[in-house]
């Protein structure tokens, strides 16, 4: 609210619980703007900001649906008026119902309306969404009044985590490698990567999580080498490796890890030489994740890390090298994507990614080399939070990355 312009109004809405043929429906996720600023994690509510609202009791409104005791019977229990208050610290609630003519009195005081657009630069959304409707019907009903952009307040706020967020990151990334160290004693040849998959969501679900805080992937052998393998089908080979890009949510906050491991429980020495590679990018990319580093300066930084690598590995030359495109440097053959992103509410975060970076923003660090030739991939992955001063602190330093200590475990 601190930095909406004068005489302006915010509103958010939920999701939609979106349907999937019959009377089927997805589970329903909150989205993550409304549940960030109130906390009310419930289909249909809106939360509307008005700081300069003539009456104080309409600077902050929650808006929910309005519960009866077939509902109650039928789908849940559902926010009361009170609770709504006890769960977002608003003091004012009125039902949905209410909505059109509660905004459209608020709009009379008001010049400008923030729309929450998706500006997320991964985003390729295809669905029309509530937002997207209440924007196309503000539009109609309001031609007269100035827009504004809700997103790039977002962006910074929630960029820069809270104590409480990371405390429940750190509970994700807790779950997380109970998951992982489970499966460490389970693996070994003709295993089924769904089998694996099986093993997680069991540990996950036993702690707490809803599941997976994200589609999750399980790929043994030459399945590693297609980045967004999702399958999860195959057996698991003696002498290949699983890598497992797979982590828990907690309270709707992410985390989210990926490990290589050998099936067979011992690597051998060329899949040894490539993981220790990987592992030292990811050792030497972490420290550079600081107050005040550039996104775009670091990865390119990375790259250069990877390039020394792949030069000592064998997979590239100094002719490769020197003739690279600029574009798309000779490092990119075998490591094709990001080193770090944003993560909290969503698995790929909301968080500014042209300025300088701030303590308390919480990055993944996943560097991978990967060599189909060789039938093999290898991507490792912690999430890290940025320090006021020194290294990053890692939310997953207990989850087992050593080659010597994988191996103890599968193996004991």
């Amino acid at each position: 609210m601190a930095q909406m312009r004068s005489k302006s109004i915010a509103v958010f809405n939920s999701n939609d619980i979106y349907p999937i043929g019959a009377d089927s429906t997805l589970p329903f996720e909150q989205h993550r703007d409304i549940f960030y600023l109130s906390g009310a994690d419930q289909e249909e509510t809106i939360l509307l900001l008005f700081p300069e609202a003539n009456d104080e009791k309409h600077r902050e409104i929650l808006f929910v649906r309005e519960t009866n005791e077939h509902i109650a019977v039928w789908e849940g229990e559902k926010l009361t008026k009170e609770r709504a208050t006890e769960v977002s610290g608003i003091e004012t609630i009125y039902w949905l119902t209410d909505f059109d003519r509660v905004f459209f009195d608020l709009m009379t005081e008001a010049d400008i309306i923030y729309f929450n657009t998706n500006e997320h630069y991964r985003q390729a959304v295809e669905t029309q969404t509530r937002e997207d409707r209440f924007i196309q019907k503000c539009k109609m009903q309001f031609p007269a009044h100035q827009y504004a952009k809700s997103n790039p307040i977002l962006q910074e706020i929630r960029g820069v985590k809270e104590r409480e967020e990371i405390d429940l990151m750190q509970i994700a990334c807790n779950i997380t490698e109970k998951g992982f160290r489970r499966l460490l004693g389970f693996v070994k040849p003709g295993v089924f990567e769904y089998e694996i998959e099986a093993e997680l969501l069991h540990e996950f679900i036993r702690n707490k999580s809803k599941g997976f805080a994200y589609t999750p992937i399980i790929a043994s052998g030459n399945n590693a080498n297609v980045l967004h393998y999702i399958e999860n089908n195959q057996e698991c080979k003696a002498g290949d490796l699983i890598l497992m890009d797979v982590a828990a949510e907690y309270a709707n906050y992410s985390s989210d890890l990926t490990r290589t491991i050998p099936v067979s429980g011992k690597f051998n020495d060329r899949q040894k030489e490539v993981y220790e590679a990987v592992l030292r990018v990811k050792n030497e990319a972490t420290k550079m994740l600081v107050p005040g580093t550039i996104w775009a300066e670091y990865h390119k930084e990375c790259g250069k890390i990877m390039t020394s690598e792949l030069l000592g590995l064998g997979l590239l030359d100094m002719a490769d090298v020197q003739n690279e495109n600029a574009d798309w440097p000779a490092y990119k053959k075998y490591f094709m994507h990001g080193t770090s992103h944003h993560i909290g509410l969503n698995t790929h975060d909301y968080g500014a990614l042209k300025t300088p970076m701030k303590a308390n923003m919480v990055f993944t660090v996943e560097p991978g080399i990967y060599i189909p030739e060789e039938k093999f991939g290898i991507r490792l992955e912690d999430d890290v939070v940025i320090q006021e001063k020194g290294a990053p602190f890692n939310l997953m330093a207990n989850i087992p990355i050593e080659v010597d200590e994988i191996e103890t475990l599968m193996n004991s």
